[in-house]
């Protein structure tokens, strides 16, 4: 039994064990199932998760593929617009700046790239733009420059002809004064001329000795259609006062044109007043007053620009169609040479006052024995005389000489007034004849005419050591 009993109960164990294995084995089974499942569902949300993600990346391209042909619609656009308008308008703005160049049609959307690449095809195209107008106005220049050469030679030998005419011909009245008018054209040709070839880089053309102010601005008006209408008046209080030759041509040619400006914007039976006047810093400054229709601030600005020493260089382009040389010419010469013109005030007579001021360094002191100033320019006038009280002895001199001496006048009389007075020589009696008054003598005009033209020669044939040198 005991055996039995053992047998017996090592056959439970070893089935109660087979059985322990059997449910372990199941158990591992079922746990692989388990994992399997949760396997299998963690590849279904994995596969769900793929999708979505797939899904997810359609719709960003396709997002994406809108913005890029969004942003190549926009860019096209741009192209179109920056072709059309804005190209054209760089060209206008080249020209003018008052006219604007456009920006982008969408500055808010625009990629910066976009706007930089855009922005430098405009920056490219007016560099070329520039760069080819400036070659263009360089070789206009150089042809204008040496046709001007040219005239302005022929001119002079025209102008030496005509006033070696006028000193051997003496006919009639009539052909004396076409003699004169027709030195007077060429003159004013000459002027033209000289004009355009200092706007393209050439110097005046014509070399003077150190040179009376006076004479400078009377010889300025000189050249010009309505000379007559240009009153001069000096107040420098000395009339040794001159230009240095290296500078007194190109004072004349400003002057010029500052006239021909104020002759040519007033109307013809209104004056042009011209003053002399030195300052108390040791300048001379020739003040030219019209009496037109004054100047816009945008001419002024303008005016301002081109005749100021800080210019740049100014495209023949730039001055209009016909050109207006006139303050480009003036530029240069103040470049050149170191005085100042202004255009900024007004006229106390409602047009435009242009000053010019000759600093100290460009004037000089000239030898009025050894070279007397011109009989044409206009002397400064003379201060007046202080009232002298008489004395006894000059009352008894007084009474001794009666009537044949003029009394003084009662003081608030006219003759207490400052009046320009021209220097005139003692006469030997000691008496003073009356004033009279001639009639114009055309012989006195062709002999004052002949002797300004002699002193044109005699600047044409000098030579300046300093422009020279």
């Amino acid at each position: 039994m005991t055996v039995v009993i053992a047998v017996v109960a090592l056959l439970l164990a070893l089935l109660c064990r087979k059985h322990v294995r059997r449910g372990r084995k199941m158990e591992a089974a079922l746990k692989s199932s388990e994992a399997r499942r949760l396997g299998m569902e963690a590849a279904v949300r994995s596969s769900e998760a793929r999708v979505q993600s797939a899904e997810a990346g359609r719709l960003g391209a396709e997002s994406r593929a809108d913005d890029v042909e969004a942003r190549a619609g926009r860019f096209r656009d741009e192209v179109s617009h920056l072709v059309a308008v804005r190209l054209p308008a760089l060209a206008l703005h080249l020209i003018s700046s008052h006219h604007p160049v456009p920006g982008l049609l969408h500055k808010d959307a625009a990629e910066p790239e976009d706007v930089e690449l855009l922005d430098s095809v405009l920056t490219l195209v007016s560099g070329i733009v520039v760069k080819e107008r400036r070659r263009v106005d360089a070789a206009a220049r150089a042809a204008l420059r040496g046709a001007s050469q040219d005239s302005q030679a022929l001119s002079y030998r025209l102008q030496t002809e005509l006033d070696a005419l006028q000193k051997e011909f003496t006919g009639s009245r009539s052909l004396t004064h076409k003699v004169l008018t027709a030195d007077h054209l060429n003159e004013q040709n000459l002027r033209l001329i000289q004009r355009t070839a200092i706007v393209c880089g050439a110097w005046p053309g014509h070399v003077r000795k150190d040179t009376y102010v006076t004479e400078i601005v009377t010889g300025a008006s000189s050249r010009l259609r309505g000379f007559e209408r240009v009153k001069i008046n000096s107040r420098l209080g000395a009339s040794d006062i001159g230009i240095v030759g290296r500078a007194a041509e190109p004072v004349a040619v400003a002057c010029t044109e500052l006239m021909a400006n104020a002759l040519e914007h007033s109307r013809d039976d209104l004056a042009v007043d011209v003053s002399l006047i030195k300052t108390g810093n040791g300048s001379v400054c020739i003040t030219i007053d019209d009496a037109g229709k004054g100047m816009t601030p945008e001419a002024v600005a303008r005016g301002a620009r081109l005749i100021s020493a800080e210019q740049q260089e100014v495209m023949l382009t730039e001055l209009g169609d016909p050109p207006s040389q006139g303050f480009a010419a003036i530029g240069r010469l103040v470049a050149d040479h170191g005085f100042h013109v202004s255009i900024d005030n007004p006229s106390p007579y409602g047009g435009v006052r242009a000053v010019v001021t000759i600093p100290p360094n460009l004037l000089t002191s000239i030898d009025e024995e050894a070279a007397p100033p011109s009989v044409m320019a206009p002397q400064p006038p003379m201060a007046p005389r202080a009232e002298m009280r008489p004395t006894p002895d000059a009352d008894a001199a007084d009474d001794a000489a009666g009537a044949s001496r003029p009394r003084t006048p009662a003081p608030g009389t006219a003759a207490e007034l400052p009046q320009r007075r021209r220097r005139v020589h003692a006469a030997p009696t000691g008496e003073v004849a009356a004033p009279t008054h001639r009639a114009p003598d055309p012989e006195r005009s062709r002999d004052a005419w002949s002797d300004f033209q002699k002193g044109l020669e005699s600047g044409q044939n000098g030579t300046d050591l300093e422009e020279t040198q």
